[in-house]
């Protein structure tokens, strides 16, 4: 598993997304998709909700980015919906991690991991929480990254970085060198809850990372809408919810 040593730092950034998997059979969230609102030029989900945390989740020591991701999601919804931020813990994290890699320190298939969050769920802050459905997202379309932010879904995207996001992260400067290319052995994965206009802003690593949408479009090899529920307004006026639960539907026969 790639690492990555701060030198200004003590602490370690370890990667831990395996390579993209495909599959033709995945919703398309461009088919559940109603004609959105105008979408703001920025928004940012956390700066509408003062006050949600972005911990590390022990995505410094071990290559958990992909639960760390989910925990960073969770977050967010049940601050939308329960008004209150959930107690998750690295223990939390890691206990998910080590059940979906075998206990070992291996990194975790995005689109498998997100199969399990929906059929399975997942324990944090002593309770089980799944989601609804997940929809792959159209990378070419920016406005279908925009509008899942929009409505307080946000995505979450699987990278394959350049060597040069680290010295950026390490840095406080934002993703935009698009010069080298794509790593698979530096595969991260990062929850996107707010974008500029500059590009996506994920959460990563203990603190936000703005990238550019060029960065965006030569790194991201998978990106995800993942619906806990279709139960607030905004993700009603932005998503059909009969339409998901025809796929669900379908998906069990």
């Amino acid at each position: 598993m790639a690492v990555s040593r701060n030198k200004n730092l003590t602490r370690i950034i370890k990667f831990g997304k395996l390579p993209a998997k495909r599959d033709a059979r995945n919703l398309q969230l461009s088919s559940i998709l109603k004609a959105p609102p105008k979408l703001p030029p920025e928004y940012d989900f956390d700066v509408q909700h003062n006050g949600v945390p972005t911990p590390m989740f022990g995505n410094d020591y071990h290559g958990d980015c992909v639960i760390a991701g989910r925990a960073h999601q969770t977050l967010r919804f049940e601050d939308a919906e329960q008004k209150k931020i959930l107690p998750i813990t690295d223990t939390d994290v890691l206990n998910e991690w080590h059940k979906e890699n075998g206990n070992t320190e291996n990194g975790l298939c995005v689109l498998d991991s997100v199969k399990l969050w929906r059929t399975k769920g997942w324990t944090a802050a002593k309770k089980k929480y799944k989601i609804k459905a997940f929809a792959e997202i159209n990378r070419k379309n920016h406005n279908e990254i925009k509008s899942t932010v929009y409505a307080d879904i946000g995505s979450g995207l699987g990278l394959s970085l350049p060597d040069s996001a680290l010295p950026e992260f390490h840095a406080g400067k934002p993703w935009t060198t698009t010069s080298e290319p794509p790593k698979q052995e530096n595969g991260h994965y990062v929850y996107v809850p707010g974008y500029t206009t500059i590009g996506p802003v994920c959460v990563t690593w203990g603190r936000k990372q703005q990238m550019s949408w060029a960065f965006f479009d030569k790194y991201c090899d998978e990106a995800y809408a993942i619906f806990d529920a279709a139960d607030t307004l905004k993700k009603k006026q932005l998503v059909d919810g009969m339409k998901i639960d025809a796929f669900l539907r379908k998906l069990k026969k």
